[in-house]
């Protein structure tokens, strides 16, 4: 296998799949990552070099959504004929192992692909005013569901001492690895380059300002990705990063720096978020009743917890709330979930009509 591509992190499945799709045309075709999209064009890298791609119309009209679509991170058919303008040509992709999927910002509520086939999702959060339990959160759901392993990062420890948001995120985020960090001071730089050796690929995620990109630049010892100072009035970031982009790194290893995330829409977070509230979710298999909904209900062994103390009642506002969200994704995105709960709606209207009435009667 060719080691320029394996350090892009081409791995023996990738290659499977690869030829596969390659049996009939091996001659002008060849693999290749994503490395950034411009607005329906991506710059891709075959192991070689950099270039432009563009899809075929063919699997632009068989896209269903976007999940479709490449996205940065991606391996992807490249075929080498170039079209009309000079561009190679992206013919298929490949199956991904992970994928970080949000709900698209705006309002068309389509999910997004932030990052493919990535390793490690690096949750960074700032300790001066960034830090917020009930975002870490959102962003766990979803690290979750992706498939890759979660790490926190608290940026700029050399403003704040760190202890008491390591112990916040530990009660909310168990068995995930949190670490301190400070681009300015060198602190937990060699962790994080410790996460991203050979062929292995992160992605850092979280709110403009936080330090992602100056963190990158720190693992690549040059200041080659763009950055700028927080605004001094409300430590907010000012995104300079305006796409996401894969680094290769010179030690090993491969990282996707992202913008700034105004929002963290959930997207068929299916088993994740149980996995990102598993407190939650080892105490509701003792409620009485297997559709407990963690309210008013007799037996309910949630509710027992957050009267004891055990659970906060803060995180278990924060599951319900994630959990409704993702319900009405899912609703929106599938037909018949929506009949179902169209149905249901209307046979306890009835019900309900029917009782007022008999006790009227």
């Amino acid at each position: 296998m060719n080691p320029d591509l394996v350090r892009l992190g081409f791995t023996p499945p990738f290659a499977g799949h690869f030829a596969a799709h390659t049996a009939e045309h091996a001659a002008t075709r060849l693999p290749a990552r994503v490395v950034t999209e411009h607005r329906g064009a991506y710059r891709v890298h075959d192991g070689t070099s950099e270039r432009w791609a563009v899809i075929t119309g063919r699997l632009r009209h068989e896209a269903e959504s976007p999940l479709d679509m490449p996205a940065v991170g991606d391996w992807v058919v490249l075929d080498e004929t170039p079209d009309t303008e000079g561009r190679a040509v992206i013919q298929a992709i490949l199956p991904r192992r992970t994928a970080f999927v949000r709900r698209a910002a705006g309002l068309d509520k389509k999910p997004q692909v932030v990052a493919a086939n990535v390793d490690h999702v690096f949750l960074v959060s700032s300790l001066n005013r960034d830090f917020s339990p009930r975002r870490l959160e959102r962003y766990l759901a979803l690290a979750r569901e992706s498939g890759a392993d979660p790490v926190i990062l608290l940026s700029k420890a050399d403003l704040v001492d760190p202890g008491p948001a390591i112990e916040a995120a530990s009660a909310i985020a168990r068995g995930v690895p949190i670490h301190a960090s400070s681009s300015l001071t060198g602190e937990g730089i060699e962790i994080v380059r410790g996460y991203l050796r050979d062929n292995t690929t992160g992605v850092l995620l979280g709110s403009s300002g936080v330090g992602k990109s100056t963190l990158i630049n720190r693992l690549l010892g040059e200041d080659r990705l763009a950055t700028s100072p927080v605004r001094d009035d409300d430590d907010k970031g000012r995104h300079t990063t305006v796409r996401r982009e894969l680094v290769v790194l010179p030690t090993g290893g491969i990282v996707i720096d992202t913008p700034g995330m105004r929002e963290i829409g959930l997207w068929d977070t299916g088993s994740g978020l149980d996995e990102a509230f598993d407190d939650v979710a080892d105490l509701a298999a003792h409620c009485r009743f297997s559709d407990c909904r963690h309210e008013k209900e007799p037996g309910c062994a949630v509710q027992k917890a957050v009267a004891e103390g055990a659970l906060s009642a803060e995180r278990l506002a924060s599951y319900k709330t994630l959990q409704k969200e993702g319900d009405r994704i899912e609703m929106a995105s599938d037909p018949r979930a929506r009949s179902e709960e169209i149905r249901k709606n209307r046979v306890q209207a009835r019900a309900l009509r029917a009782h007022l009435q008999k006790k009227r009667g």
